[in-house]
């Protein structure tokens, strides 16, 4: 018998999934060519949600439902309340796109993206690895139809067959890793297996075997390098609000379940993730920041972005354990640094994007650095909004990006280990290096001549929602303590139990 606590376990999940199911149907009877009831249905549901998630995260309780499959804890509340409103963002600046290009002859856009929403909240909220996994399938095979959505598009559709090809095999990699886990400790539920790992009676060759796949497949859910082959492609290959879909909201999922598989489940394997994720994060750091100097496209160049940023936070998630022990504090200022940096990232590539969204025009894609050329003199503002995005991702004080570099290298240089240490001077040293091809769009939004006179116009919705996501970019950098100490109570709350 399912008792309430498993049903209040997924409230949120059960009100996006209905919604949907009504969104979609009531879809069906629309004639507005912009799909305006689907689209306020939508954005009323998530607001309804985000709201219902942030209530449950501030109730600070942890309960467990369905025979512990699933768990409720602030952590995964706060990220479920981060995703949605981001998957929000995402369909107020995505929507006069899609109506230029066709994309709005359904509802496929707001239906898919709640669906990847509800995969998000799966993936969060999932305490046994197969529900982890049903979750990433719904994310993934959303994502999937989504890249595609424009079926005219030739390099929509080649971006998508990538997409499905490399996300098929990361699956399998993932499922592989989780079955060698499962068969060396006999459960699928996570806190059986952290007390059978914990044991020590398990062959540690076995379990190590397992955390190789795992650790390859979420390796391709960040978009870590060597695993980011699909990103570049992907980012710019989509339509520019697909690429927001996936380059925003999902990253909380995935720092989510690395969370929950390498903390929760396999926290007394950590000296052999951590080495893991010590050569993922050099290698994205490297890669991420090298090959976007290279770049001509702008969402090409934000895409080796993502995979340098997605290094940092690598580089908070390995210093939670040092040396094999386990002590609060520091596992504390690690994966709270790791939490806070995800969570800005999105925040600040939510409003990159935007911008990038509003200056698309029918027929004219407006995303080659070039196109931004004398942006500065066609709206101010807007040109304000992306080099202040530009300029967090760089880790230029005093904005929110800065803060969050700091935070992962202050719980790197916290751990007093000699390999840590380097790895945060290395870190700080590719930062600079990627710098240059930040500033040199700033250079080009403010120094060279306007290709065009034509003025920017957007909706009165989509000025204030950039408006306010720039400035959050710009008061989170002066004032972080809020936020961080939100996520380092998230972390300690969930952790403990």
């Amino acid at each position: 018998m399912i008792d309430n606590i498993s049903w209040l376990a997924i409230y949120p999940e059960i009100l996006l999934l209905v919604m949907t199911c009504v969104i979609a149907l009531v879809d069906l009877g629309v004639t507005s060519a912009r799909r305006t009831p689907t689209y306020v249905l939508t954005l009323l549901t998530l607001a309804v949600v985000a709201v219902l998630q942030g209530v449950y995260a501030s109730s600070g309780n942890t309960f467990y439902g369905f025979g512990n499959m699933v768990v409720s804890d602030p952590m995964g509340n706060w990220l479920k309340c981060f995703a949605t409103v981001a998957m929000m963002v995402t369909l107020i600046y995505g929507r006069p796109y899609a109506a230029d290009r066709d994309m709005l002859r359904g509802g496929e856009l707001f239906t898919l993206g709640m669906f990847s929403l509800l995969g998000m909240f799966i993936m969060i909220g999932g305490n046994n690895f197969l529900v982890i996994y049903l979750g990433l399938e719904l994310l993934t095979l959303s994502g999937y139809a989504l890249v595609a959505l424009r079926r005219d598009h030739a390099t929509a559709t080649e971006a998508a067959m990538k997409y499905f090809v490399l996300g098929a095999m990361a699956s399998g990699f993932l499922l592989y890793g989780l079955s060698m886990v499962y068969g060396a400790t006999g459960s699928l539920d996570i806190g059986e297996v952290f007390k059978a790992v914990n044991s020590g009676q398990i062959r540690h060759q076995v379990l190590v075997f397992g955390v190789v796949f795992i650790v390859a497949g979420l390796g391709f859910k960040l978009g870590a390098a060597p695993f980011h082959m699909w990103v570049p492609d992907v980012y710019q290959g989509a339509p520019t609000v697909v690429t927001l879909m996936i380059g925003g909201a999902p990253k909380l999922a995935a720092f989510a379940i690395v969370m929950r598989l390498l903390v929760d489940g396999l926290l007394p394997l950590a000296i052999d993730w951590q080495q893991m994720l010590a050569v993922l994060a050099i290698a994205s750091l490297l890669v991420g920041n090298l090959a976007a100097i290279a770049q001509t496209n702008l969402k090409r160049m934000l895409a080796y972005s993502t995979i340098s940023q997605m290094g940092f936070v690598l580089l908070g998630l390995l210093s939670g354990v040092i040396n094999g022990n386990v002590e609060a504090s520091t596992i504390q200022g690690a994966y709270s640094a790791s939490m806070f940096y995800v969570v800005t990232y999105v925040l600040t590539t939510l409003a990159a994007f935007g911008v990038i969204l509003l200056l698309a025009r029918e027929g004219f894609e407006s995303e080659e650095i070039a196109d931004m050329a004398g942006l500065n003199q066609r709206s101010p503002l807007y040109a304000g909004v992306l080099a202040v995005c530009l300029f967090s991702m760089a880790g230029i004080p005093p904005l929110v990006g800065f803060y969050a570099k700091l935070a992962v290298l202050q719980s790197l240089m916290a751990s007093g280990q000699g390999l840590y240490i380097a790895l945060a001077v290395f870190a700080v040293v590719m930062s600079l290096i990627g710098a240059f091809y930040y500033l040199r769009v700033v250079k080009v939004m403010y120094f060279d001549a306007p290709l065009t006179a034509t003025r920017v116009s957007a909706s009165l919705e989509v000025r204030v929602v950039l408006t306010l996501n720039g400035a959050l970019v710009l008061v989170l950098g002066i004032l972080p303590g809020g936020l961080m100490a939100l996520c380092a109570d998230a972390i300690v709350r969930s952790l403990a139990t």
